[in-house]
């Protein structure tokens, strides 16, 4: 298993630090790291300058939002990045969800999955410049002839040659239907909230994906990719205490009451009573009451927060589980300063 750095994406401020954690994280010996984008910052503007001072680490989007850009202008920042780079760019794709994609973007959020294939599709045409872009639709059209067109556009061919039509292509997915389409036509999952002690269950839906004909990987050579806050302490409670806010804003309060795909996520793991009351407190203004309906396993079973001891073990058994890639959020040098032998460990166990 390899290790990638989780930057997410910013709060009110730039982060300080992360020119910091990001030459600690290459000299640590991470893989890559990964920025993300909400309605507020962007994911490939950071990426692009703080990948600048990197020589080595893989620079990847976790995730680049669909309704945020077509699927031409997404491909063609890909491949600059992946140029500038030397080839480290992985390109992460997502749907978002309804509140963000129709009241932030002003797009429709119907037929998710259907939007999500036309668009690889359309990326890897440009990346792979075989020949003139086309798409049939219905949503992405190119050339586009609908109402208000001029009927001048025509089919058009990358003029930047791409360095590598193979670069990656990760989906981050939470559903069932979306986790098997993302075995099916990409590289890799991003997979947010995963728990380990689900893996069989996750293993299911992509099972379902590598089945299907023409599908471009097997589970030899697929990435999953799972995001896990890891923090090292001798108080845990600290750290819940700290993570009970966050959790209770992304089960409650993230997404439609009734469409909150983080909520379901959980409700799935068999926490759909504590999801419910978490979700009534704070759509009623509760949110400190929200937080303490938070229950600590519901924490740890998607992180993994301990000792030195208790984060080694969690490793092997989120690996066990399948995970190529941990996704971890640091925040402090501290941590990464407690992290480091442990990623130079495995690292140094996964090359015997």
């Amino acid at each position: 298993m390899r290790f990638g750095l989780q930057l997410g994406y910013w709060g009110a401020q730039p982060p300080a630090n992360a020119p910091e954690l990001i030459k600690a994280a290459e000299e640590a010996g991470f893989d890559a790291v990964f920025t993300a984008e909400s309605w507020g910052s962007d994911a490939f503007t950071p990426l692009a300058w703080w990948g600048s001072d990197t020589t080595r680490l893989r620079l990847g989007t976790s995730v680049v939002q669909l309704s945020a850009r077509t699927p031409t202008a997404t491909a063609m920042a890909a491949l600059s990045l992946d140029h500038l780079s030397g080839g480290r760019a992985i390109l992460g794709l997502g749907v978002s969800g309804p509140q963000v994609v129709e009241g932030w973007y002003g797009q429709p959020f119907a037929k998710p999955l259907a939007r999500t294939r036309e668009y690889v599709d359309i990326v890897r045409q440009v990346l792979a410049r075989e020949g003139k872009v086309t798409s049939a639709g219905p949503h992405y059209p190119l050339p586009f002839n609908g109402a208000g067109a001029s009927g001048l556009g025509k089919p058009l061919k990358s003029i930047t040659h791409p360095l590598r039509a193979d670069l990656p292509i990760w989906l981050g997915a939470e559903g069932p239907k979306n986790v098997a389409l993302t075995a099916e036509i990409a590289d890799g999952w991003l997979a947010i909230y995963y728990t380990p002690r689900l893996a069989d269950m996750y293993n299911e839906w992509l099972d379902e994906g590598f089945a299907r004909p023409g599908a471009r990987r097997s589970r030899e050579d697929f990435e999953i990719a799972a995001t896990a806050q890891v923090v090292i302490t001798e108080d845990p409670e600290a750290a819940l205490a700290y993570l009970r806010p966050v959790m209770a804003l992304y089960i409650g309060g993230m997404g439609a009451e009734d469409m909150n795909f983080h909520a379901q996520v959980y409700r799935r793991m068999g926490y759909g009573e504590q999801v419910d009351e978490i979700t009534r407190l704070f759509r009623s203004d509760r949110k400190e009451d929200a937080a303490k309906a938070v229950p600590d396993e519901l924490i740890h079973d998607t992180m993994i927060i301990g000792n030195e001891a208790h984060v080694r073990e969690q490793l092997k058994v989120w690996e066990s589980a399948g995970v190529t890639m941990l996704l971890v959020g640091v925040r402090d040098l501290d941590q990464m300063a407690k992290l480091r032998p442990i990623i130079e460990a495995e690292n140094a166990a996964n090359q015997r």
